[in-house]
């Protein structure tokens, strides 16, 4: 059987990827006007011209059409260990951490749309727990790509205390920086600014460990 070029696997990938971004986007407007709870995957569906089934061939779960971008996280933190070079660990996820707000990276870009997106989430039972679930998990899979980009089992404890740290980091600093907005003041220099003490804090409680120490 020959190959249908007329829709090669690249292509096909990339229609995908942009029917669940459009899907996901289409949501979050309807979420964020009239809330979580009063919004349903059939309208959802109904709003962006697609069957109710293939929302859920996109997002397991209605809370998923919201937070659609912790993959997005994981990619970024596994391509960045991964080409390391003799950069500890946690210097490396720092660095890619800077990086992120200074080219002002969608994940860290603080305008009037975080302001309610964040908002919506506070105001939503089911969301304000999945945020928090979501937290957990993404410290538990910073855990995983420590421990291994160090050698270490990933139980090891100082990748727990490291990635639990760096995640709380970020979260505090996220706030501050939401705040700064609402306030009228620099959301990027209330942001740097928590994010660099939190950096110093893991820096000094991983200081001997191969996470932020390079071996000899």
């Amino acid at each position: 059987m020959g190959l249908d070029m007329s829709n090669p696997p690249g292509l096909r990938n990339r229609k995908k990827e942009e029917t669940r971004q459009a899907i996901s986007n289409v949501a979050t407007l309807l979420f964020v006007e009239h809330g979580f709870e009063q919004v349903s995957v059939a309208d959802v569906a109904r709003e962006a011209g697609v069957a109710r089934k293939t929302v859920f061939n996109y997002f397991a779960r209605k809370e998923d059409l919201v937070f659609d971008r912790e993959e997005e996280v994981r990619v970024l933190v596994r391509k960045a260990l991964a080409d390391r070079d003799d950069q500890p660990p946690v210097q490396t996820f720092q660095s890619l951490m800077r990086t992120l707000v200074e080219t002002q990276h969608p994940l860290f870009r603080i305008t009037e749309r975080p302001i309610q997106f964040w908002q919506m989430v506070a105001d939503s039972p089911t969301l304000t727990a999945r945020a928090c679930e979501l937290q957990v998990t993404l410290a538990d899979d910073l855990t995983e790509m420590l421990s291994a980009t160090a050698g270490r089992p990933q139980s090891d404890p100082d990748a727990q205390l490291a990635a639990t740290m760096l995640m709380a980091t970020l979260v505090v600093a996220y706030r501050q920086a939401l705040r700064a907005f609402r306030e009228h003041r620099k959301p990027e220099a209330a942001l740097i600014s928590v994010m660099e003490r939190g950096f110093v804090g893991v820096d000094a409680a991983l200081f001997g460990t191969p996470y932020v120490t390079a071996s000899d």
